[in-house]
């Protein structure tokens, strides 16, 4: 962070730690600088975008600091679902988000991904919100709709090597339904155990 007289007044961490917090400051702008490397998803779950970014790997990052491994729309889920007696029957010294996950993580249904409920929990009203002010009808406006395009095709084939030449050749394929492209998913997901 700068002051008027563009002199460094924080660091980076101190300012993450800073926000990362149920108190002030309630709202951190920053500049690409915070797009990757701070995380700020224990206690925010909104993403206001002042400017669009000029390709959806960026877009991604900078969404990525919100939407992170047991996030804040996550945890409310949660707690929202499960609610208080859930915890009636937890033994006072336990760390209740450790058993609310656990109940969530023994509620998965077959074949629902380990990502459940960690990253992902929609059994609520909570969700990572992009905010992106343009106007109707302005070219931000057909440049969003191409963003949220790319970006839906980056998920599907995220974690292909160069991944930016493989955005650009299922784009230019003639057929763009992203219907078609499942035969290009790749599942992260780490292997299924067998209880023993």
């Amino acid at each position: 962070m700068r002051d008027d007289t563009d002199q460094a007044v924080a660091h980076a961490e101190s300012v993450k730690d800073a926000f990362n917090s149920p108190f002030h400051p309630f709202v951190l702008a920053s500049t690409s600088i915070g797009q990757e490397g701070l995380d700020f998803h224990t206690w925010c779950h909104a993403v206001m975008h002042w400017n669009l970014p000029s390709n959806s790997v960026d877009l991604e990052q900078r969404e990525g600091r919100v939407h992170r491994y047991k996030g804040h729309a996550v945890r409310k889920n949660i707690a929202e679902y499960y609610g208080l007696s859930a915890l009636h029957s937890l033994a006072e010294s336990a760390d209740p988000w450790a058993q609310l996950f656990a109940l969530a993580a023994s509620q998965r249904k077959a074949g629902q991904s380990d990502l459940i409920p960690y990253w992902i929990f929609e059994e609520g009203t909570s969700r990572v919100e992009r905010r992106v002010p343009i106007l109707p009808y302005s070219k931000e406006s057909i440049k969003f709709k191409r963003l949220k395009r790319e970006l839906a095709l980056y998920r599907i084939v995220f974690g292909q090597p160069r991944q930016e030449d493989l955005l650009f050749g299922l784009k230019h394929s003639g057929d763009e339904s992203l219907t078609d492209m499942a035969q290009c998913l790749i599942s992260l997901e780490p292997p299924k155990c067998d209880a023993p």
